[in-house]
C-alpha cells in the first residue's frame, strides 16, 4: 500500500517485489543490478521494497548512500491472519530455522544469537502455523532493534495502524522524510477497515508474550519520535 502510494508521485521511480528488473522470486538482485537501475533512474528519489533483505539494511544505505529506510510495523495478530491465508507450512519452517538460523535461505539471516535462543526457548514439535507465523513477525522485527535503527536519523518508523487511520498526516511525515511533494490525492482510497478485520489467532502464551513485549517497544518508540 505504501508503495503504491508513493508510485503516484512524479518524483518517484519504484520498484516493487515482484518487478523482475529488481528481483528474482522476491529476493533482490545482487548490488551491480541494482546500482544500475539506481544510476538509470531520472526520478528524484528510487524506491525499493526490501522484502527479504531486512538484515541487510545498513549495509544497503551505505552502499546506496545517501539512502533511507521506512520501516512499516503492524499489528502482529493481523499479520497472522494475513499470513493464515496466503501461506503454509510456517511451523516447519520456524523449526528449522530454531535448528539453524541459516537453514531456510533469507528467513533467519541476521538473527542474533540472542533471538536465536529466545527462539529455542518457544519451538516445539507441537509448534503450529499462527504460533510460527507470529513467531515469523517476531524475529524479523527484532532486526529493527538489532541494528540500532531506534537511534539512526536515517530510518523511519511508521505504524501501519497510524498509517491507514491518519493517511494525510502519516504520508506528509513520509514524504517530507524522502523529500518529495505530498498531494493529498494520493492517499484517496487508503482506508483502516484491514485492522483487525478478524478474530485475534490462537497463539502460544508463551509467543504472545514476547510478542506484546516487541509490539509495545514499538509503539513506545513512535509516541517518542511524534
Amino acid at each position: 500500500m505504501l508503495m503504491d502510494v508513493l508510485e503516484q508521485s512524479f518524483e518517484t521511480d519504484v520498484f516493487h517485489e515482484r518487478d523482475p528488473r529488481a528481483f528474482v522470486n522476491y529476493q533482490m538482485r545482487d548490488t551491480a543490478v541494482i546500482r544500475r537501475l539506481v544510476d538509470a533512474s531520472r526520478a528524484q528519489v528510487f524506491v525499493i521494497k526490501a522484502l527479504c533483505e531486512l538484515q541487510d539494511l545498513t549495509a544497503m544505505m551505505k552502499i546506496y548512500s545517501p539512502a533511507k529506510t521506512i520501516w512499516i510495523v503492524r499489528d502482529y495478530n493481523d499479520v497472522v491472519n494475513s499470513m493464515l491465508r496466503s501461506f503454509g507450512n510456517m511451523a516447519k519452517q520456524v523449526q528449522r530455522i530454531a535448528r539453524d538460523h541459516n537453514s531456510n535461505e533469507w528467513l533467519g539471516l541476521g538473527m542474533s544469537d540472542t533471538t536465536h535462543e529466545t527462539l529455542n526457548r518457544v519451538v516445539t514439535e507441537e509448534l503450529d502455523d499462527a504460533t510460527a507465523s507470529a513467531l515469523q513477525w517476531y524475529f524479523r522485527n527484532m532486526l529493527f532493534f538489532d541494528q540500532n535503527f531506534a537511534a539512526d536519523s536515517r530510518v523511519l518508523l511508521v505504524r501501519y495502524e497510524e498509517l491507514v487511520s491518519r493517511p494525510v498526516e502519516e504520508f506528509a511525515r513520509i514524504c517530507n522524510f524522502i523529500g518529495i511533494d505530498f498531494p493529498q490525492r494520493v492517499v484517496r482510497n487508503v482506508s483502516p477497515r484491514s485492522i483487525g478485520k478478524h478474530p485475534r489467532p490462537e497463539i502460544s502464551p508463551a509467543v504472545r508474550s514476547l510478542c506484546d513485549e516487541l509490539l509495545q517497544r514499538f509503539h513506545a518508540l513512535a509516541h517518542d519520535k511524534h
